[in-house]
């Protein structure tokens, strides 16, 4: 086995990897999303659907990344390659950036004002 057939095994397995998180936790967040309701009679059921969709797909798209960087680094080293890839970080983060938002219900630059400071250290 050649040094690229490795690695484009490698690329093979992160990708399925990537692949089943998304389909396992998509799966995942659904049955969950079926027993919050016969649990909680839909109360929030479907804001933590889709919290727990966010996730999946933010920890998903992380994990293709990786496959698409190793692809790019090792295996098809080209301009063209570079450029593919440059493209899909711009729109992973655009992507996990508006999921955040989503999840978060605020700007990621509002967190403080939500979360007191919690004081260093522990007055007892």
């Amino acid at each position: 086995m050649t040094y690229r057939g490795f690695f484009s095994d490698v690329v093979d397995v992160v990708e399925g990897v990537g692949a089943t998180i998304l389909v396992v936790g998509g799966l995942g967040a659904f049955a969950r999303f079926v027993q919050e309701i016969a649990v909680r009679h839909g109360q929030d059921a479907y804001g933590e659907l889709r919290t727990n969709l966010g996730r999946v797909i933010l920890l998903g798209l992380e994990v293709l990344i990786i496959a698409d960087i190793i692809r790019t680094i090792v295996i098809d080293q080209s301009v063209e390659s570079v450029a593919v890839l440059g493209t899909i970080v711009v729109i992973r983060v655009v992507l996990s950036f508006s999921l955040e938002v989503e999840i978060d219900g605020m700007w990621p630059w509002n967190r403080w004002r939500v979360a007191p400071n919690q004081p260093a250290s522990d007055e007892s």
